[in-house]
Parts: C-alpha cells; structure tokens; sequence
C-alpha cells in the first residue's frame, strides 16, 4: 500500500495553482531595446524575428504600449554610425549624442519609467571591443577613464541603473567613485557580474554592427567552462558598490544564477540573451516547439533558478500574454 502518492497535488488546476512553488510577474522583466538616430525609423533585425532598431519618435510609441501592459524597466542600446565611431569612445559622452538625448526625452515623456544604460566602448569604438585597443591588447586601465565619463554622462541624462557590461577589472569602484564625486549617489549599478564569452549573442552584434574588428573577447569575459570564478567577480562588485549582480547568457548558465543566488545578498539578473532568443522563435517558426508554452516556459525556469530579475526581449510578449489571460 503506498502511503506517498505526489501525484494527489496535481490532480486538479486548482489544486495545482494553490501549491505552485515559483510565479514570475511582468515587473521582474526589463525590455531590451536598439535605438537608432533619426525619425520613423523601425529597422526589423533579421536574425531576432520580432526585434527592431527604433529611432526615438516610434521607441516612445514602444515603450507607451509596454508600459500599459506592466513592463516598466527598459535596457537602452545604441546603434551608433562607423562614423562615429574612434578608438576612445568619444561619441558615448559628446553632448550631441542622440542616445543621451533619447534618455532625456523618454524620462521626460515618462516619468516613473525605470531606464538601465550599457557602459562598454564597443557600440562606440572603431576597435568593436568593450576596452581601449593599443597593439593589439585591450588595456584595463588606461578603458575605465572612458566608461566613467561615459557613467556620467548618461548620469546626468538621466538614467536610473548605470549597466556596465565591459568586465573591465575595477570598473565598478571607478564609477561608482565618480558618480558619487558628482553628486549621483541615488543612480544605480547593475554590474554585468558575470559575462560569459558565449556563443549566443550573435545576433546582438547583428543589430548593433558591434562586433569587434579582430579577435575576441576571451581575454576579459569569462571562460564558459567555468563557474566559482563568478564567486570572486560578484564579492569584488559586491565591495566596488554595486546593487544588482548579473548573470550572461542565462539558459547555460543557470547553475550559476543559483549559486550567485544562494551566495550573495544583492539582487541577482539573468540576462535572456539574443542568441537563446533567437533559438526559441526559430523553433517555433518550423513547428518544431510549441512556442506559447516554450517562452513561458524559459523564463519561468530563469526565475525559478535565482534570477530576481530577467532581462528578455520577450519581455512584451510574455505580458501580453498574461495580459490576455494566456499563462
């Protein structure tokens, strides 16, 4: 006679409902979003079905609809012209930058928006890597003058979460010092704590043209083999200031996520990245995943790994759905 039947607590949807262990609401979502200077501008990236570089006048139209469905926190990225472009990263912190300008407007159009920034030289260097190039090495040091000024820039723009995504050592005290130095000491840092050199951001680059000029990026972002170096990169963003730490890509890396979680007080991010992205709705697109359940699905399993926050571009969908009553 067996006394221990699980199966009695999935008899029924309610039964179900009442015992579910992990719920994963829309506010846990940041929207990933490309902008591109100029006007009625809405450029599709191929190799993200459903993604689009937007100027500023159609991005505010995107971020007005997300915000009626529940998605309140947007990641801003620029798609910045090669002529723009030097090996210092000039253009991230010049005055007449039209993503600063966007970050000005779209707080001014909304308010209680929640906007996070990238702080990396690649969208603005003639290099494509995300420190200063001398000989061929990308110098440590001699980068974090440059995404301090960068920080503050976008500081005074107006950016609530300062996203550094460089994994320069030090980064994180360097800008946390000069915001403080300048008075922006509400202005948050969501360290790219650990940012794996992963196959799976293909696409990103496709939609920035950010990819670097030669090379690779191995000898800062982290070796995917492996796993308790992320210990020592979270406690030195935990002392440098940070407030959230952030784990890229997510799906491979969910041991990761868990760790962190379990390790640190802070709040963990998984970064959904373009690649698994991709993956999922190229699936969907042949009929070989039943793509209603499988995204839910997905991000489900990236909360339930730790991640307090997700950053996704299904971050829309995903609340359209619930918003229809779908999931």
């Amino acid at each position: 006679m067996m006394t221990e039947r699980p199966r009695r607590n999935r008899k029924s949807a309610a039964v179900r409902n009442m015992i579910r262990e992990t719920g994963l609401s829309v506010s846990k979502l940041i929207f990933p979003v490309f902008l591109v200077d100029g006007k009625n501008q809405q450029i599709p990236i191929a190799s993200m079905p459903g993604i689009h570089r937007w100027s500023l006048d159609l991005l505010l139209k995107e971020i007005e609809e997300c915000m009626k469905l529940g998605v309140q926190t947007f990641d801003l990225f620029p798609a910045v012209d090669e002529s723009l472009k030097d090996k210092e990263a000039t253009y991230s912190y010049h005055p007449d930058n039209f993503y600063l300008k966007a970050i000005r407007e779209i707080k001014k159009e909304f308010p209680e928006s929640c906007l996070m920034s990238d702080v990396a030289l690649d969208p603005y260097s003639s290099d494509g890597h995300d420190g200063y190039v001398e000989n061929g090495k990308i110098l440590n040091d001699k980068t974090l003058p440059i995404l301090a000024k960068m920080s503050l820039a976008q500081a005074e723009a107006g950016i609530d979460i300062i996203g550094p995504s460089d994994m320069m050592d030090g980064r994180v005290g360097y800008i946390r010092e000069e915001l403080d130095e300048a008075g922006f000491t509400e202005t948050s840092i969501m360290s790219y704590t650990a940012k794996y050199a992963s196959a799976f951001y293909g696409p990103f680059r496709d939609a920035l043209d950010s990819a670097p000029k030669f090379g690779d990026k191995k000898t800062y972002q982290m070796d995917p083999a492996n796993k308790r170096e992320a210990l020592r990169e979270a406690e030195l963003d935990t002392l440098e200031g940070a407030d959230f730490l952030m784990v890229k890509p997510a799906l491979c890396y969910l041991d990761v996520i868990h760790m962190l979680k379990e390790k640190s007080a802070l709040p963990i991010a998984a970064y959904n990245v373009s690649g698994e992205y991709a993956m999922l709705k190229a699936a969907a697109e042949k009929n070989w995943i039943q793509y209603e359940r499988a995204m839910p699905e997905m991000l489900l399993s990236i909360h339930r790994a730790g991640a307090d926050i997700i950053l996704t571009y299904f971050a829309k969908e995903f609340a359209q759905m619930r918003a229809n009553g779908s999931i």
